[in-house]
């Protein structure tokens, strides 16, 4: 029998897809970002977490690109986009994805972001209210700003790219699944190319100033400026999430204006790859139709 994933780009070898570069222009900086788009329809815009690269979504860009307009991307500091060498911080970040939605011409869009990634469009819809439709907070992690996540964090991610090595980088990797037997070594490896790409250990070092408690209280989850969202957004959240728990949701519900809650069993903090069929249909009612999923 054939397993249901094969690899990355097996994923892809049905669906017309285009892998290319923007210039995205981010603090004086001309930041050569790598994307990949498929489909038509509604613009929707997936962003990954730290230390993370569009492959994150590859079992998913098919079957979304079957009613949207699919863009995913590696974030500045990230992936095989640019690193230039300046904290990678929230407001940074938003910068780049506001940028790269000026560089495709896209006014609106549907934003869904996983981790790092919820906490970005989170970040630009507060801000930039006009160019948000709809959101997805996939899994954002420590909305109450754990010290003791933080750390974790910070060394996991640290050690995997100090020493990329199919240890370390397997380690990283199988923190964000719950099923780990799903972690395969083209994933691995993958990431372990990433982690070595000259200049990332900087980057990396720029993208953990987050989980540094002085830096992050400048974008800490907080309801001052959560209360600004106005899109309409769905928290999709797992029941083993290693980095925050239903606890968490609820009290995003609470300062969120519009937002209502999913949780999908029996996954991590990378349901877009444990729970592929789900992740899509959640997507599809909500961005689509505006449906409670639950």
């Amino acid at each position: 029998m054939i397993p249901d994933h094969v690899s990355i780009w097996g994923e892809l070898s049905h669906v017309d897809h285009v892998v290319r570069h923007v210039d995205v222009p981010v603090r004086g900086h001309t930041v050569r970002t790598r994307i990949l788009q498929a489909g038509a329809g509604p613009e929707l815009v997936l962003l990954h977490g730290t230390g993370g690269h569009l492959e994150a979504y590859s079992r998913d860009i098919a079957g979304l690109a079957e009613d949207f307009r699919v863009t995913a991307y590696d974030m500045v500091g990230h992936g095989w986009s640019d690193l230039p060498d300046l904290p990678y911080t929230i407001d940074v970040l938003s910068e780049h994805l506001v940028g790269l939605l000026d560089a495709l011409d896209v006014q609106k869009a549907h934003l869904s972001g996983e981790s790092l990634g919820g906490w970005v469009v989170a970040w630009v819809a507060a801000h930039h209210p006009s160019r948000v439709d709809r959101l997805v907070l996939n899994t954002p992690g420590n909305i109450a700003n754990k010290p003791e996540v933080m750390q974790r964090m910070r060394d996991s991610t640290m050690a995997a790219v100090l020493d990329p090595s199919e240890e370390t980088v397997r380690r990283r990797v199988e923190f964000l699944f719950h099923h780990k037997e799903m972690v395969t070594d083209e994933l691995v490896n993958l990431r372990r190319q990433v982690y070595s790409r000259p200049g990332f250990v900087q980057a990396i070092t720029n993208t953990l100033v987050l989980q540094d408690p002085v830096v992050r209280k400048d974008f800490a989850w907080d309801p001052v400026w959560v209360g600004k969202v106005a899109a309409p957004t769905l928290l999709l959240w797992t029941s083993h999430d290693p980095t925050g728990g239903l606890g968490e949701a609820e009290m995003l519900l609470e300062w969120l204006p519009d937002a209502r809650l999913h949780v999908i069993d029996d996954a991590g903090h990378w349901p877009q790859w444990e729970k592929v069929s789900e992740f899509l249909d959640t997507h599809r009612t909500w961005l689509l139709h505006g449906k409670d999923p639950s």
